[in-house]
């Protein structure tokens, strides 16, 4: 687009805007509404409301009676005042750091105003975001200024202008850009939709909010259409490709010796959940169509009995299994567990991570083209292009939301020629809202049952200033033969962070914890490292463990009984429910404390909706309210449709009218080769083209 600097377009690529079409889809998040200007008098009998202090910004035109310019020094530079007076009132209008308006503010000029008016015994003063000096004989008529989400150096005013240079560029230059609509004509008609030309128009530059809300209401119908039609597109093309054939293992006596085997080897019985989700999973294997399954399931729920089962069952019938975790930490756990559990059957698993030696590595590969290993469990290490596999049948996800959709698709796409049956795992529940959103294309198993035995844990929240106290407590379960997790949320000490890691752990082990085997775990830690301080805190020789988030999934310590997290606020909802989830896995009572700073109590009370409750479906619900739905787990690292400004919770009654649509339209043409669908086709090639210039970048 003409007249975008190099400068200007590597700030766009900070918004996620590459091309003119994610500049058209760039939106307001509000409007400014500039179109009138009430009588300064009716600002000034607001002051006794209750809602006067709270009130949004507001508009107000007179004439300077009185104006004054200061110099400042440091980064404001400046401060101007200014009284406007409309003759029903005047009120004093406040600019900082805007040196030139010494200049442009006269006495009787005439001025129109916006901003946020805080009421005082003197009068009323505005703190201004926004004016425009009138010409004397000029009627103010004002207009909807949309406000855009911006980044540094990149103001919203900024944007709308290359937006609208945007809307005239694509409308005239070339027409396609806007006229290659979306939506089929069938459902724009039947919606009541406008075309997209006239829909851009109202979302960026309204002149009513009821044309904005139109616009949005077919922009958002878009966003989640075109979701939900990658989905069912997807699914369509993958129940048609091959899949690993499992039939010898279908008829009635090997599932009959599959079923005592699998219950030889656990050490514990199936809840009902479990048996429920293995039965669904074992139903899909033996399909001649691959399984794609999420499954989800609180900490501790026993999903690697699924697991487990599945790459059982892939053995029998002559597969090879890929398990994939996101760290090394959490590989080489689920290694010792599944290993030690499937060679018990006859199977030869091995470990696959970067940390291991060249000649280690090696000889793993070369034992995994040849099939003389049934499994491998590794980390991103298993992507690599000279892992290759003999026979992969069955590919496992482990806290799925941590991989991005092409690190997934890459596992899978080891299976030449074959689509592996495919089991995604989480231990972070997903809202039903994000759940049907997100992954249509997946069958969504949910363990919904602990195993018995299990109590809740008990969560408090407490501030700052309890945390010797709170110390004491720790210790004193330590002194009891039990273990204990303390959770920094940063590595080193930060503006941001009051309590970093490697602080505590000096700190802690000289005061507090003196006497007390106490270590310390992060991220920058070599691996073999991190390793080490795993086992020996697994095996009881460290009793505390001082620690960034790194071991939010899959830790398991049965003996820990106590999780502390400093600066809890500093985390997110779900996130605080994954830590505690670390305690509390061997039957004995164990217990969440959530440290917070004394003057935060809006933190606090979030913390307190995690103290609430144990059930973590209600916590992730409550958790995407407040941060949002965010990149939809990764949807937008493989250029699917990402939602820009559709909102999952708000408007998920548009959501089902629009998957309805989608998945109809899929189900009667699988390909999109029906001419009425040639548009949408198109769209869709299009977007898988932006897709590969963003990956590109």
């Amino acid at each position: 687009m003409p007249g975008v600097a190099v400068r200007t377009a590597d700030q766009l690529e900070r918004l996620a805007i590459f091309t003119l079409k994610d500049l058209l889809r760039h939106f307001p998040y509000r409007y400014d509404d500039l179109r009138s200007a009430p009588a300064i008098a009716s600002i000034l009998a607001n002051r006794d409301a209750p809602q006067a202090q709270v009130a949004g910004e507001v508009n107000a035109v007179g004439r300077v009676v009185r104006a004054a310019h200061v110099r400042l020094r440091g980064r404001i530079r400046s401060k101007t005042t200014a009284t406007i007076d409309d003759g029903t009132g005047s009120l004093q209008a406040v600019w900082f750091g805007r040196p030139y308006l010494g200049n442009q503010l006269r006495v009787d000029a005439r001025v129109f105003v916006r901003g946020r008016v805080d009421y005082t015994l003197t009068g009323a003063t505005m703190n201004v975001s926004r004016h425009r000096i009138l010409k004397d004989d000029e009627g103010y008529e004002g207009e909807l200024i949309p406000v855009y989400p911006q980044t540094a150096g990149l103001a919203s005013q900024e944007l709308r202008r290359l937006i609208m240079r945007a809307l005239r560029v694509a409308v005239g230059a070339d027409p396609a850009l806007v006229e290659l609509d979306a939506l089929p004509a069938g459902i724009r008609t039947r919606e009541h939709f406008p075309d997209v030309r006239t829909a851009f128009y109202g979302i960026h530059s309204p002149a009513t909010p009821e044309e904005a809300a139109q616009a949005r209401r077919r922009l958002v119908y878009e966003e989640f259409f075109l979701l939900a039609l990658s989905s069912a597109l997807r699914r369509a093309q993958r129940s048609a490709e091959p899949a690993p054939d499992l039939s010898g293992v279908a008829g009635a006596a090997a599932r009959a010796e599959f079923d005592h085997i699998l219950k030889s080897l656990l050490p514990f019985s199936l809840t009902g959940a479990q048996e429920r989700v293995t039965g669904e999973v074992v139903s899909d294997m033996l399909k001649r169509s691959p399984m794609n399954r999420l499954l989800q399931g609180d900490v501790g729920s026993g999903k690697t009995a699924v697991a487990i089962a599945a790459m059982l069952l892939a053995q029998r019938g002559g597969y090879q299994s890929a398990f994939m975790a996101p760290t090394e930490v959490l590989a080489a756990q689920q290694f010792n567990k599944i290993s030690g559990l499937l060679s018990q059957a006859g199977l030869r698993c091995a470990l696959v991570i970067g940390a291991l030696r060249r000649g280690t590595r090696d000889d793993i590969l070369t034992q995994l083209r040849r099939a003389e290993l049934d499994a491998v469990i590794g980390t991103h290490a298993l992507l690599t292009e000279d892992v290759e596999f003999h026979n992969l049948g069955l590919v496992v996800i482990d806290e799925q939301h941590r991989f991005g959709v092409l690190q997934r698709a890459a596992l899978r796409a080891k299976a030449r020629g074959l689509s592996p049956h495919t089991l995604v795992m989480t231990a972070t529940p997903i809202p039903r809202t994000l759940a049907q959103t997100v992954y249509a294309d997946l069958d969504v198993s949910i363990i919904d049952e602990l195993p018995p035995g299990r109590r809740p844990v008990k969560t408090y929240v407490r501030t700052a200033q309890s945390k010797g106290k709170v110390c004491e407590f720790v210790r004193a379960e330590v002194e009891k033969g039990r273990q204990a997790f303390i959770v920094c949320p940063a590595i080193d000490e930060s503006e941001r962070a009051l309590h970093s890691a490697v602080a505590q752990a000096q700190e802690l082990q000289k005061t507090a914890f003196a006497g007390i085997q106490v270590a310390l775990l992060h991220g920058r830690m070599a691996v073999m490292q991190k390793a080490e301080v795993m086992k020996l805190f697994a095996d009881g020789f460290i009793k505390i463990l001082i620690s960034t988030s790194v071991i939010e999934v899959g830790v398991d310590i049965p003996n820990a009984s106590v999780m502390l997290v400093l600066d809890a606020q500093a985390f997110g909802l779900a996130q605080l429910h994954q830590l505690r989830g670390r305690v509390g896995r061997s039957g004995q009572q164990a217990y969440c404390i959530l440290i917070a700073p004394d003057d935060d109590e809006e933190g606090a009370n979030r913390l307190r909706l995690v103290a609430g409750t144990n059930d973590g479906f209600a916590i992730a619900e409550e958790d995407m309210k407040i941060r949002g739905s965010g990149d939809l787990a990764g949807v937008r690292q493989h250029g699917a449709f990402g939602l820009r400004l559709a909102h999952l919770l708000h408007d998920y009654p548009v959501f089902l009218a629009a998957k309805k649509a989608a998945d109809a339209l899929v189900k009667s043409d699988p390909v999109l080769r029906r001419p009425e669908h040639k548009a949408l086709a198109a769209f869709v090639a299009a977007q898988d083209r932006d897709s590969a210039l963003r990956l590109s970048s």
